[in-house]
């Protein structure tokens, strides 16, 4: 795992990630800033400083159900930063040819999404709460909800 720093930034290919193309081993878990003191720690995110994209919408999970799960979609054009702020849980990331499960359980680190992925959260513990960070707005026809149609796009 690694931070994300400054190079990263510089040299990231978000912006240019074809949707069609991308894997999920474009998505990466990463260590986000933080200070630690006596008195707690903090971590304090800055548009352009300490992410790969701009934040547009922020929103979060939580109360999930036992056995629930969320997600369940792929973006054409949308990034995300998936960050267990309480409790755990796993996403299932899925490019259409390789599957990878990510176990989410700080809340200094953050799975960055690229377009393209089929992603579900599983397996929410008990008053977790999953935090979203996104590059754009709410727009439902950036979302492919069925995942025969994520599947014939990607592979095809």
């Amino acid at each position: 795992m690694k931070p994300i720093t400054s190079e990263i930034l510089r040299n990231s290919d978000v912006l240019r990630w074809d949707s069609r193309t991308t894997t999920v081993w474009d998505c990466q878990v990463f260590e986000l800033p933080r200070i630690q003191t006596a008195a707690g720690a903090i971590t304090a995110l800055n548009n352009g400083m300490d992410l790969p994209f701009e934040v547009r919408r922020v929103y979060y999970l939580y109360d999930v159900p036992g056995g629930a799960q969320r997600g369940g979609h792929a973006h054409k054009e949308l990034i995300q930063l998936i960050v267990a702020a309480s409790g755990s849980f796993d996403v299932i990331i899925d490019d259409g040819r390789n599957r990878k499960v990510v176990s989410l359980n700080r809340p200094y680190l953050g799975l960055l999404i690229v377009p393209g992925i089929w992603r579900e959260l599983v397996n929410f513990s008990s008053g977790s709460i999953s935090l979203v960070l996104a590059s754009d707005l709410y727009r439902e026809e950036d979302y492919i909800r069925s995942n025969n149609l994520f599947k014939q796009i990607k592979i095809h």
